[in-house]
């Protein structure tokens, strides 16, 4: 199997550490670069110590750009896996050096500054890049995304949302209106930061709604939604943490109107059929964030009910798997000809 060089920005945050653990272990990738601030000059094998026998004597290095471009490593694929607004400041000198870029922050998501501004609260740092920046969920996602050598890694939520909505809008299985969605998120999801809310004893059996009623990425769900269908979709999304350290569990809520059961489960089942990261569940089933966190599958289900003419819809997935660094890692494995489940598995 041939073998990519690949580095990551970003190494010590949650999904960095994560995609640090899958690229060491990918037979189709040399991990040649960890770049930490904080951790520059430990040995990532001390650092992350559940890679040990993968990472050899690699040391985390400063994320500097003559550190990161040095021909000593000769890194072909960077994941920037980086705050939103500063992902952007390192993605167009590694582009201009001919680097190809896996970016699993907000920055590239949205195709507008203006929706960016919005919801971020500062002015998009790159907005030239936007254009040639596609917004890549493997299973659904036009194979024309491989010719761009920038690309935009799905959000948690928006993954856990988008997979089971686009197929059922574009088949007009739902209308789009009146949309109802919930998710629980486990802590992970909000990053690794010091921060009194995020505290053991804060969340420990606790459960709490944030982020409402504008979650920043309720602007990349309306955003997809709307343009798969060519027309303004709008949703009520609430997100809640959990007491868990992984996972994401979500319900949408939608009208039935005339389509049936079968309709729906038929949508899935041709957009899905022969996808690997994709458990399409029977509709006595719901699926279970036990069932996939340290997997990159998501599981969906949905049942209808007759007394209010509703569908309810059902995901779960690992949210820093499927949801951040796996799913970057399954862009990887796409762009490279690899199968997309190699070092997911």
């Amino acid at each position: 199997m041939k073998t990519i060089k690949c580095g990551i920005i970003g190494a010590s945050g949650y999904s960095g550490e994560l995609l640090v653990k899958l690229l060491a272990r990918h037979p189709g990738v040399d991990l040649v670069l960890a770049a930490s601030r904080k951790m520059a000059g430990r040995k990532v094998a001390d650092a992350l110590p559940t890679v040990r026998g993968y990472t050899g004597d690699l040391n985390f290095v400063a994320p500097e750009m003559e550190v990161l471009l040095s021909p000593d490593n000769s890194v072909e694929v960077f994941f920037l896996a980086l705050p939103h607004g500063v992902s952007a400041e390192f993605a167009e000198p590694l582009l201009q050096a001919g680097k190809r870029v896996i970016d699993l922050s907000a920055d590239f998501r949205l195709f507008s500054p203006e929706l960016y501004e919005a919801y971020y609260g500062q002015p998009h740092p790159r907005p030239d890049l936007l254009p040639a920046t596609p917004y890549v969920l493997p299973e659904i996602s036009s194979p024309v995304w491989k010719e761009a050598n920038l690309i935009a890694c799905p959000g948690c939520y928006p993954t856990s949302i988008l997979l089971p909505l686009l197929p059922l809008l574009k088949e007009s299985v739902l209308s789009g209106e009146d949309l109802i969605i919930n998710s629980l998120s486990g802590i992970s999801g909000a990053g690794k930061k010091l921060a009194e809310n995020f505290l053991f004893c804060e969340r420990s059996e606790s459960i709490k709604a944030y982020g409402i009623p504008r979650h920043r990425h309720l602007s990349e769900i309306e955003e997809q939604l709307s343009l798969a269908v060519n027309r303004e979709i709008v949703v009520q999304f609430s997100p809640h943490l959990a007491p868990m350290r992984r996972g994401i569990a979500t319900t949408i809520v939608s009208p039935a109107g005339e389509s049936t059961l079968e309709a729906l489960y038929e949508a899935w089942e041709k957009a899905y059929a022969g996808k690997p990261m994709v458990s399409v569940l029977g509709p006595a089933e719901t699926p279970d964030t036990a069932h996939v966190v340290g997997t990159n599958r998501i599981e969906m289900a949905a049942t209808h009910d007759p007394r209010t003419n509703r569908f309810v819809i059902t995901s779960a997935e690992d949210n820093l798997m499927k949801g951040a660094g796996g799913q970057a890692v399954q862009i990887f494995n796409l762009w490279y000809d690899f199968p997309e489940e190699t070092g997911l598995l």
